[in-house]
């Protein structure tokens, strides 16, 4: 039998310490086998930490297309730190994981580039990661991307949605494109072709919402608690993401003529022939994140966010309605 070794069998050790080294100057401060991270807790009363951990999903098959990796690295920060601002959590750090079956250094290093460009507009520190390399599981070019934040939020200023009532608005804020869903629906109907025409649209990076919505719960402080609630739309949209911080016995009413929809968004529903209720339910349709505020606030809450540079709009309210999501 011929002598095998760990390298003959796909894995390369030397190509992986190669590749750690090329990304030191992105990641500072890594090593070892923990990240280590000196929390300031002393700047808080009774802190709560604050998890999240996801994914980009099938967009990365538009990066393997159009070999654009740059970007794929901001979508995975985003998909963390935005979940975890939901409830009113500053992002303090966060660690990747990226599994492919051979180790590309320049594909992966932009990659690299883009997650510690996410940190950056995320004002979060990158403590660590993990590559794998696992030969036979991908295919050749393609790798998978996982993420994890913690954030921090003190007891007093956390948002959960209890304290929404009816008759309270919803401001949509908006989004950067598709973001990093409905990708799958989006390489159905679309050909490599036509994929690769619009590809500059469809790997915008998922917009970072952390450091203006922080700015805007400076501004509004507890006890005044105008921000209610908060809902990411990503998968499940307008019928399942903002339900999730709605008390029981109220729903959403949202008036879909409020905000000006993106025409990537109508060439999709145009392209499929998909069903209204699929595209509120697939897509974000424009509109990144959704605030929930009492309507004394919501004026203030606009101008804020356009001094941010973020157009908003008053999308809907919650309201004692039979549906729990209602679309007009």
């Amino acid at each position: 039998m011929k002598q095998v070794t760990y390298k003959k069998s796909g894995v390369d050790i030397d190509a992986a310490n190669r590749f750690v080294e090329a990304i030191k100057p992105l990641t500072k401060g890594i090593g070892g086998f923990g990240g280590l991270f000196k929390f300031e807790a002393r700047k808080y009363k009774e802190p709560y930490l604050v998890s999240s951990t996801d994914g980009v999903g099938t967009k990365l098959k538009l990066a393997f297309l159009t070999g654009k990796h740059d970007s794929v690295g901001i979508d995975l920060v985003a998909m963390n730190v935005n979940d975890v601002l939901c409830l009113g959590a500053k992002p303090l750090f966060f660690l990747d994981y990226i599994a492919t079956g051979k180790i590309e250094k320049k594909i992966l290093v932009d990659v690299l580039k883009g997650i510690a460009k996410g940190c950056c507009q995320a004002g979060c520190s990158l403590v660590g990661g993990e590559t794998a390399e696992m030969p036979g599981f991908y295919k050749p070019g393609e790798y998978d991307l996982a993420g994890f934040c913690v954030g921090v939020v003190e007891k007093t200023k956390l948002i959960d949605g209890s304290k929404i009532k009816a008759g309270d608005y919803l401001v949509g804020i908006e989004s950067n494109g598709l973001h990093s869903n409905g990708f799958s629906l989006v390489r159905k109907i679309f050909s490599e072709k036509e994929l690769i025409k619009y590809s500059d649209e469809l790997l915008k990076p998922t917009r970072i919402y952390v450091r203006p919505i922080l700015s805007l719960l400076n501004a509004f402080p507890h006890p005044l608690n105008a921000i209610k609630g908060i809902a990411h739309i990503t998968g499940g949209a307008f019928y399942d993401k903002i339900p999730r911080i709605i008390p029981l016995g109220l729903g959403i009413s949202i008036d879909k003529e409020s905000w000006p929809v993106p025409e990537i968004f109508r060439l999709i529903q145009e392209k499929a022939k998909v069903p209204e209720s699929d595209m509120y339910r697939t897509l974000n349709m424009g509109i990144g994140m959704v605030l929930v505020s009492g309507r004394n606030s919501v004026s203030a809450i606009i101008l804020h966010l356009a001094k941010q540079g973020l157009k908003s709009w008053v999308i809907g309210e919650a309201a004692r309605t039979k549906k729990k999501v209602e679309i007009v």
